[in-house]
């Protein structure tokens, strides 16, 4: 198991209090309160001392707030570009608004992508899917590579 899927796993795992506490903390940073710091290290920081290839620190806030607000079982393929090919509504053209956000969320650096994401995951949710948490938070670990956006890009496309 790697690294990444353990880390998804814990997060399956957590009890509905502590995924309250991780949801309150939307769009806040790490260090903004001790009481989500705390929680986050106890996930986190056995995985990375135990692993270096654990999602970064950043990324791994990110998903950590991103499941936490949108819970929905790990499926592996079930890529949220996949997703969202699949949610389009009504199978839209590609230079339409709906694709124009997702062109936009590409875009993003992850510093700045959690708004992004968050539109996508309702999107996905609310049609009570699964996702594939170990990719995405794979692939934003390597964000900073157009070949992993572009792969978004043509999953989306399909």
């Amino acid at each position: 198991m790697s690294a990444t899927e353990e880390y998804v796993q814990k997060l399956t795992s957590l009890k509905a209090g502590d995924l309250g506490l991780l949801r309150s903390h939307a769009g806040q940073g790490l260090d903004e309160t001790l009481q989500g710091f705390d929680l986050f290290a106890g996930l986190w920081w056995p995985l990375r001392q135990k692993n270096q290839r654990a999602p970064r620190r950043e990324v791994a806030w990110l998903i950590a707030k991103l499941y936490a607000a949108r819970p929905m079982p790990q499926s592996h393929d079930d890529t949220l570009a996949r997703q969202l090919r699949k949610y389009r509504p009504g199978k839209e053209p590609a230079g339409s608004r709906f694709a124009e956000k997702f062109d936009r969320m590409l875009v993003l650096p992850v510093r700045q992508i959690e708004p992004a994401l968050r539109w996508a995951l309702e999107l996905v949710a609310d049609r009570e899917s699964k996702l594939d948490w170990v990719r995405l938070a794979d692939d934003l670990s390597r964000w900073q590579r157009e070949q992993v956006r572009m792969k978004w890009a043509q999953e989306f496309l399909g």
